[in-house]
């Protein structure tokens, strides 16, 4: 299915068509609820004028990335908080985190990532799975995921990563509910929530992710949900299956094909 947002690089990459700036009318008080995709897995959630970003990467990302982040932290006058599912670089930027704390006051996460960002310098929240919190308007409740490929290498065994120490989030909004199923396997738990009205979903076909014909699955367990593709289109690494969904492959395979999303950076859905 064509969608017109999304087109192919010459590397064989599914990548969005072009950008949009984010500016500061995206932070301004509104009467509705806004999602806006900032590359990778980032979201600006503005829910009635509370807003949250969610994992956003701005800057400062170790692997070359094939456009800019629609608005730099600098140009972000206020956030209600930061959330954050993981450890990984590309879920929790140290350099963006550090540079929006002026205007941030607070880092939701699970315990071992916030007590990290504590260690960091940074105001850190943390959570168990199940607990629910509240940013505002919007109420919070972290879900379950299984994302421990840190046991499998070398390099990351100076601990036991544990499934705690990675989430989802489900996100009560005035508008209706948002759920990130965060980057995971796909877990029994995940095809028993009630129907949000979006899902924002990673469907990188990837053993530590959910893979393609996971996410078609759980897609099709909520066919009424939109589904607001992240985690592809952002990072030049062509052979890394991490990064190369492709949202027009997943509408040919989903029921309710136009439900299926792909704004381009910055680019607001109203929910």
């Amino acid at each position: 299915m064509e969608l017109k947002g999304v087109t192919t690089n010459e590397k064989n990459q599914a990548v969005p068509a072009g950008a949009a700036p984010v500016g500061p009318e995206a932070f301004a008080a509104r009467a509705d609820t806004t999602v806006t995709w900032l590359g990778g897995a980032g979201i600006l959630l503005n829910a009635r004028g509370t807003r949250v970003m969610v994992d956003p990467v701005l800057e400062g990302f170790d692997m070359p990335v094939l456009f800019d982040a629609p608005v730099a932290p600098a140009d972000v006058p206020a956030l209600d908080a930061v959330l954050i599912t993981h450890i990984d670089k590309d879920h929790f930027s140290r350099p963006t985190c550090h540079d929006l704390a002026d205007v941030c006051p607070a880092y939701h996460a699970p315990r071992y990532v916030a007590q990290v960002a504590r260690e960091e310098g940074l105001p850190g929240v943390g959570h168990d799975i199940g607990e629910s919190f509240s940013v505002g308007s919007v109420t919070a409740r972290l879900t379950p995921a299984w994302h421990t490929w840190q046991n499998d290498s070398a390099k990351w065994s100076w601990r036991t990563w544990a499934r705690e120490d990675y989430c989802g989030y489900w996100l009560d909004t005035p508008d209706g509910s948002i759920w990130l199923p965060g980057d995971s396997r796909l877990l029994p738990e995940h095809l028993e929530m009630p129907e949000p009205e979006l899902i924002l979903l990673d469907f990188s076909d990837n053993e530590w992710h959910i893979t393609f014909d996971g996410a078609v699955r759980l897609a099709n367990v909520y066919p009424g949900a939109r589904l607001l593709c992240i985690h592809w289109g952002t990072v030049d690494a062509p052979d890394w299956s991490t990064f190369n969904g492709d949202p027009r492959a997943l509408a040919d395979h989903v029921t309710n094909p136009e439900r299926v999303l792909a704004p381009l950076p910055g680019e607001p859905v109203v929910l």
